[in-house]
């Protein structure tokens, strides 16, 4: 069972989590939810397709301008508390790497952590405990926030992203974040080589494995971009897609995404062929 906010799914439920970045840099949507109107509206229209979780962030994943702890904290704190006003049910999910930042947005009503720096502020864990909000561990191969990997190598790492995430889940725990409520990430293209992420990706099985739940980061991502030969970002849903049905199938539970509607489909047929749900109608041959 996985338990964030007040709510608690089973093992097979499949969720999305929604991008919405309050930042004027995003490499997909490039700003496009920076203002707070255009990013209400973001959050509406995610919720209304079905998403589970709206995962808010204030700073860029990638190299750009500098963003200070003043300026997230602006971007973020004043928007979980009017997300949380707006939508009481979701999942509020805000992917910082500063426990600053983590323990502003948990007093407005944030239920989730997501850390995809590997725990570089050991701190942020402790405000997850504080205030017993559930935490993402993400293997990043130990870079610094906001670089990309160069000439990355690993003696095996599939073995480094299970360790490593391993590691950080019961470090949390042993802090007292709720055991249920963490979730561990391979961390797709982050410290890692395209060839990396894609060994990431097939042995997804083994990350579900360890019985921690699996996040998967994969939306447009270049490691898509690049075994399709698709530079631009807008052309990589499809290799997306095929990411997610595998990863589903698998036994990830929980997808960042940029486009809900699509995923939450490929995640409802993966369902449907496992046996975990019915075909919404069923009358092919029987009527």
């Amino acid at each position: 069972m996985l338990r964030l906010g007040t709510h608690s799914y089973p093992d097979q439920r499949l969720l999305v989590m929604a991008i919405i970045n309050r930042t004027p840099d995003s490499f997909y949507d490039r700003g496009a939810t920076f203002a707070d109107d255009e990013a209400l509206a973001a959050v509406d229209v995610a919720v209304g397709q079905g998403a589970d979780i709206v995962d808010i962030g204030g700073v860029k994943a990638g190299p750009g301008d500098t963003v200070d702890l003043s300026e997230e904290l602006r971007r973020t704190v004043s928007f979980v508390a009017a997300v949380r006003s707006r939508h009481p049910e979701v999942v509020i999910s805000v992917d910082t790497w500063r426990a600053e930042v983590g323990r502003a947005v948990c007093a407005e009503g944030a239920d989730l952590l997501n850390d995809a720096w590997e725990g570089h502020d050991p701190q942020l864990a402790e405000v997850a405990a504080e205030h017993q909000v559930g935490l993402v561990c993400t293997h990043a191969g130990g870079q610094v926030p906001r670089t990309r990997p160069h000439r990355v190598r690993y003696r095996d790492v599939v073995a480094d992203i299970v360790t490593t995430t391993t590691g950080l889940a019961e470090r949390a725990a042993a802090l007292g974040v709720p055991r249920d409520s963490i979730i561990i990430d391979p961390g797709h293209d982050f410290g890692k080589t395209t060839g990396q992420s894609l060994a990431a990706t097939a042995a997804t099985d083994q990350l579900v494995a360890t019985g921690w739940p699996v996040l998967m980061s994969l939306s447009r991502k270049d490691f898509v971009g690049e075994t399709l030969g698709v530079q631009d970002p807008a052309e990589r849903l499809t290799g997306t897609l095929a990411a997610t049905a595998v990863t589903a199938w698998l036994g990830a539970r929980v997808w960042r995404v940029h486009d809900v509607t699509s995923t939450r489909q490929v995640l409802d047929m993966v369902a449907a062929i496992r046996g975990d749900v019915p075909p919404l109608t069923a009358v092919r041959g029987l009527a």
